[in-house]
């Protein structure tokens, strides 16, 4: 039943938003059955947002002095097949904020071929034209063009850092070229990771939160962190049970030259802008909303109705079978295929 309600939902989703740009919101009978406040809350906030409301505000964010020129807020996230998956194409999104309260974000999907290797390229090959298009996007919003580019990764491991860090902000540097001749905003690249062993604790426990986790917005940049790199962890949400994973976050590239400060400070309050609910989240707004956009991008594939073979020359993915992609099909027109509408794309249609 599980999967056919996926499937279901994945099909709807792809209709509407990718050939009709017309936001959905799916909810099941059993959770409003009887109707609880805090349900409608939270649909409430998805459908807001959807159709280009904004739930809420960091004001103090306003405060820190990254913001006193204008600045634009990037979050990119790749997904791979997984084994057995055949030569599904990796999927790539990018969101990127579109307001200077960096609460508004729209959003690039990019897909790149795989051939069934089994070691897949860590970079987004298409970000160039991706950042692009968002920067675009930035400044028929705006009306101004962003002096600062802080750009949120997620999906890397730390051996793939040199790699992807020189792909990607020369990619940055080239789209930005791309639009004007000599147009060179400054580059923030951050790395955003989740997996990893390091917990952190209070040596007295009247410090700790009502759950005994160490407060939100505690920062750790030394004792556990690099001596060489700019690295630190940061706990941004409180936690309801058991010991809270904190986020750590290495500055691979800071053209701005923030103070340690304003970086940790930016951090954490983009950690209080994620729209599904009015709570901290552990990680920040922008690099889970590209991860969303990532899983919906995935969904939208596989709802285009194409099969990809896998490696023992069965149909792998797809909600219920489909065809293949055709001879000499280019991976730009199966983008064009699961890409959203022109539309759906300048607004938050994953959350």
């Amino acid at each position: 039943k599980q999967w056919y309600q996926r499937r279901v939902r994945a099909r709807i989703k792809h209709v509407f938003e990718n050939q009709n740009a017309i936001s959905t919101q799916c909810m099941e009978m059993r959770n409003l059955k009887p109707p609880k406040a805090q349900t409608i809350g939270n649909i409430l906030q998805k459908v807001n947002t959807k159709i280009g409301g904004v739930n809420n505000i960091a004001t103090d964010m306003m405060n820190i002095p990254i913001f006193k020129t204008p600045c634009i807020i990037m979050g990119a996230d790749n997904a791979h097949p997984a084994q057995g998956e055949g030569s599904r194409p990796s999927v790539s999104a990018l969101v990127g904020s579109v307001d200077k309260f960096a609460c508004r974000y729209a959003t690039q999907i990019g897909i790149q071929k795989t051939d069934g290797k089994k070691v897949h390229s860590p970079v987004i090959e298409s970000l160039q034209a991706m950042v692009k298009n968002m920067l675009i996007k930035f400044y028929q919003s705006v009306r101004v063009k962003p002096q600062r580019i802080i750009f949120y990764r997620d999906g890397i491991s730390e051996g793939q850092f040199y790699q992807v860090m020189m792909y990607e902000v020369d990619a940055i540097k080239k789209a930005c070229l791309e639009l004007e001749k000599g147009y060179n905003p400054t580059v923030t690249y951050v790395v955003c990771q989740k997996r990893h062993h390091t917990r952190l604790f209070v040596q007295n426990p009247r410090d700790g939160d009502r759950s005994g986790n160490v407060p939100a917005g505690t920062v750790v940049d030394q004792g556990v962190t690099s001596t060489t790199d700019f690295d630190f962890y940061l706990n941004s949400h409180a936690g309801i049970q058991g010991t809270n994973k904190p986020a750590k976050y290495h500055v691979l590239v800071d053209e701005n030259r923030f103070p340690a400060d304003a970086i940790y400070k930016l951090t954490y309050h983009l950690c209080h802008v994620y729209a599904r609910c009015t709570r901290s989240v552990s990680i920040p707004a922008p690099t889970y909303y590209a991860h969303l956009a990532t899983d919906r991008a995935r969904a939208h594939l596989s709802s285009a109705k194409y099969n990809f073979d896998s490696s023992d020359g069965a149909s792998s993915v797809g909600t219920g079978g489909g065809r293949p992609p055709r001879p000499g099909q280019s991976i730009e027109e199966i983008l064009r295929d699961i890409s959203p509408h022109d539309a759906t794309k300048n607004k938050m249609y994953w959350i």
